[in-house]
């Protein structure tokens, strides 16, 4: 049986790229070439490229980019995006809990819940981190976005739920405060006007020690944490109880 981020991403494509969410691309792609160096040699792995917004924005810039992600309609828009400018990116469909790469990237990016607490427990999450790193080479470097637990542990969960519903979106959220866990019904109409079948979304989120606990177990010697907002990534941005998201840059 599918899981819902599963379902969320079939057919879902055209209208995911006119999502809020995904206007920041031009940005959020200064500041990975800003943390590369810009150094075009650098090899980057895209895990849950979605249709490819950092992925080709970065083949544009002259960086070798692969992209994977679990959604085939995903994919194929874009392959073609990419095709319609003339780039080259290594789009494959992969599962980032069973992937293959070991030491071949100089960069690791998973932008906007690609994957990383999506998954539908703990062990899945952290599979995912795990294959991240192994896929990175020695010095390699590791940027991701996640959930920031401070947010709905700051407020109240009612005010949380109230507050921070999407579009599309029920108001039956529950956030278990054992597990970090948010439960909702996401309700969204596809790239044929079709309206989806309603989604039991499950999303984790995670406090800041979290992260850097798991980041100091695989390995990582530098752990830097941030506020995150879209289109608006920098380091000079602390991570406060605000953020709903956090930014998370570590190296081996």
């Amino acid at each position: 049986m599918a899981q819902w981020y599963e379902e969320l991403f079939t057919d879902y494509a055209k209208t995911s790229d006119q999502e809020a969410f995904t206007q920041g691309s031009l940005q959020e792609t200064d500041f990975i070439e800003q943390e590369l160096g810009y150094d075009k040699s650098k090899r980057i792995l895209d895990i849950g490229c979605g249709t490819g917004r950092h992925a080709i924005e970065l083949a544009k810039r002259g960086y070798k980019v692969t992209g994977i992600d679990l959604s085939e309609s995903q994919l194929k828009r874009a392959e073609q995006k990419a095709k319609d400018k003339n780039l080259h990116v290594d789009f494959q469909r992969a599962d980032a809990r069973n992937l293959e790469f070991a030491n071949e990237f100089d960069l690791v990016i998973m932008l906007c819940e690609g994957a990383f607490s999506l998954m539908e427990t703990d062990e899945m999450n952290f599979s995912i981190l795990e294959n991240a790193t192994k896929a990175l080479k020695n010095k390699g470097k590791i940027i991701f976005t996640t959930l920031n637990a401070l947010f709905p542990l700051y407020h109240s969960v009612k005010d949380f739920m109230n507050n921070n519903l999407t579009e599309g979106q029920s108001d039956n959220n529950s956030f278990d405060l054992m597990t970090f866990r948010d439960h909702s019904t996401l309700e969204l109409v596809d790239d044929y006007g079709n309206k989806k079948k309603p989604l039991t979304c499950n999303e984790r989120y995670y406090a800041p020690s979290e992260i850097t606990w798991l980041l100091k177990t695989l390995g990582y010697s530098i752990c830097d944490i941030y506020g995150c907002e879209i289109g608006q990534f920098k380091r000079e941005k602390p991570l406060t109880t605000e953020d709903f998201e956090m930014l998370v840059i570590a190296e081996k």
